[in-house]
């Protein structure tokens, strides 16, 4: 299916229905989770007319702002070698990632260059640059080259085809092998067409992953006879016969399609993030930890319900997590009879007392912005913990929650202002200022982003992140949320702690769906794919101990070892 322009906007004020559950609930009160934006698929027909391959639904807000290009990975490597328990690391040579920019869809080749290097960021450095600014030699400078074929026909410098046959490392990702072919027909390919049949299943390593047969075709890549080649992944079609998905030939690895667009929590897209193991740390041992993070915790939190969910979770020797905001409002009286509400945390000692609690048994605190919500107006709804803080949102006719765009007067010192409200706060109650930081509903400008993630003091994210055009120079007002299976310094310069799974939702909500115990399990289990994975989860108190004990037991029960956020750091 072909995008429609029109379904863009200067500010990001589209948003669409989410392709995978994430939904919210905050104390007693049932609320949303992140809005999603849309970016309709552009897919090739037989007659390969189109002028762009998009293949992809991205969260889509709207900012630009400049970011270097080189990232530092937040896996250790020093001199010394990683630290214990980490996984490996590799010398600073690299990734180096190269993206399509032509065309009328060409800004998104930006943003799928930063999803792959946020989570090349996993293994060491990377630098993104388009493909048409290559220079010979480059890929060899690296340990391994990743090019990103998202526009159809990018015109591809004869220098990087020339280093591709030369047997540089290179992971190949959809389109445009075919002037590879054409240019170097001893490459190990033969041929390369499109695909159009629909295939919703990819399988790696004897696990069957979801794949939306709206990501549209993919690249069919024949080796050559007598080519030693290794088909790593296959995609099923609707019939039941396989395909090739991921093929190795060389030092060539090969993946028919860029498997970004529509990624979910039990997508193709965890073949790709193991890949990378075998590409960057291939002697990486199998490990699997679960992390589970108590959400939406405020002044107006039950104290009881908080002690007992930390007594269980010390019952199981399970560390947890506990996201924070220290400033409840409910200004017109939702929930109050119409009787205006304001509560802080150092205005709730019972609450802070419950905290203390929670982290004497095993608890992290970290912080969950300053109110949760936007003050002065309703966003969308006028309460905290159902409200956006550091986005503007509306709730349409449809009853879905839509992204405005930034919110007036948005600054990185408006964006500081929050934070220091927040710890002054915290300090008021009496409790230790967190160094952890999450983003209400995961939303912010990409001013926001890059404040909090660089104020003195904020050590580290947890959460899923929006990422926006203009991160490599680039333009466009589109953006994309990425979530990591792994440990990642992301785009912003901040260690990302993962969340996978999502939560329980006992029912439908807005534009999302119900999500249960079973659910979570099923993610968990097919995230085991991941050679050293964290499945991680969101609970809301308000749900007493109605589904957590399956969920921890569940999970500890495929394999898991649940630790705390911060010994990931």
């Amino acid at each position: 299916m072909s995008a429609d322009p029109s379904d863009m906007t200067d500010r990001g004020a589209d948003c669409a229905r989410l392709a995978r559950i994430d939904d919210e609930f905050s104390g007693e009160l049932r609320m949303h989770r992140t809005a999603v934006r849309r970016i309709l698929a552009v897919t090739f027909g037989p007659e390969r007319r189109l002028a762009v391959m998009v293949m992809g639904i991205v969260l889509v807000v709207a900012a630009a702002f400049s970011l270097s290009a080189c990232k530092t990975s937040p896996i250790g490597t020093s001199r010394s070698g990683p630290s214990p328990g980490r996984s490996p690391a590799y010398p600073a040579s690299g990734v180096l990632v190269l993206y399509d920019t032509s065309g009328q869809y060409g800004s998104l080749g930006e943003l799928y260059a930063v999803q792959a290097g946020n989570l090349a960021s996993h293994f060491g450095r990377w630098e993104a640059v388009p493909v048409t600014k290559y220079t010979s030699g480059s890929a060899q400078k690296h340990l391994l080259t990743i090019y990103i074929g998202s526009t159809y026909d990018e015109p591809l410098p004869p220098e990087f085809l020339a280093d591709v046959a030369a047997g540089a490392p290179v992971l190949w990702l959809g389109g445009n092998v075919w002037q590879l072919i054409s240019k170097y027909p001893g490459i190990g390919f033969q041929t390369a067409m499109i695909d159009d049949a629909v295939a919703a299943e990819v399988r790696y390593r004897g696990v069957a992953l979801t794949r939306n047969p709206a990501a549209g075709g993919l690249v069919h890549a024949v080796p050559s006879p007598g080519v030693r080649s290794t088909t790593l992944a296959e995609a099923v079609r609707a019939d039941g016969t396989p395909v090739p998905w991921a093929t190795r030939v060389g030092a060539l690895t090969y993946v028919a399609e860029v498997p970004f667009p529509y990624a979910g929590f039990d997508d193709r897209y965890l073949a790709f993030a193991d890949l990378l193991y075998d590409l960057l740390a291939p002697d990486t041992q199998v490990r699997h930890r679960a992390l589970v993070r108590i959400e939406d915790v405020g002044p107006h939190s039950d104290p009881a319900q908080l002690r007992q969910i930390a007594d269980y979770l010390r019952s199981r020797n399970v560390p947890f997590a506990v996201a924070v905001f220290p400033v409840y409002d409910d200004a017109a009286g939702v929930y109050s009879g119409g009787v205006s509400v304001h509560r802080t945390l150092s205005g709730s000692p019972q609450v802070v007392e419950a905290l203390r609690y929670m982290t004497a048994h095993g608890g992290t605190l970290i912080m969950h912005g300053f109110t949760h919500g936007f003050t002065g107006a309703p966003n969308p709804y006028g309460v905290s913990a159902e409200d956006y803080e550091f986005y503007r949102a509306h709730v349409d006719a449809a009853g879905a929650v839509v992204l405005d765009g930034p919110v007036p007067g948005d600054s990185a010192e408006w964006a500081l202002g929050r934070l220091e409200s927040a710890r002054q706060e915290w300090v008021k109650a009496g409790l230790a200022v967190p160094d952890i930081w999450e983003f209400p509903h995961y939303t912010a400008s990409a001013t926001d982003y890059r404040a909090i993630t660089s104020a003195p003091g904020i050590r580290a994210r947890y959460e899923h992140a929006l990422y926006f055009n203009g991160i490599l120079g680039g333009t466009g007002t589109r953006s994309v949320s990425q979530f990591f299976p792994y440990l990642v310094k992301d785009a912003y310069g901040a260690p990302v702690i993962p969340e996978t799974l999502g939560n329980v939702a006992i029912q439908r909500f807005n534009q999302h769906g119900v999500r249960l115990v079973p659910d979570l399990l099923a993610s968990a289990k097919r995230q085991l794919v991941v050679r050293d994975n964290v499945a991680s989860f969101f609970y809301h108190p308000f749900l007493g101990l109605d589904y957590l004990p399956q969920l921890i037991e569940g999970i500890q029960s495929l394999g898991y070892t649940f630790v705390a956020a911060p010994s990931l750091l």
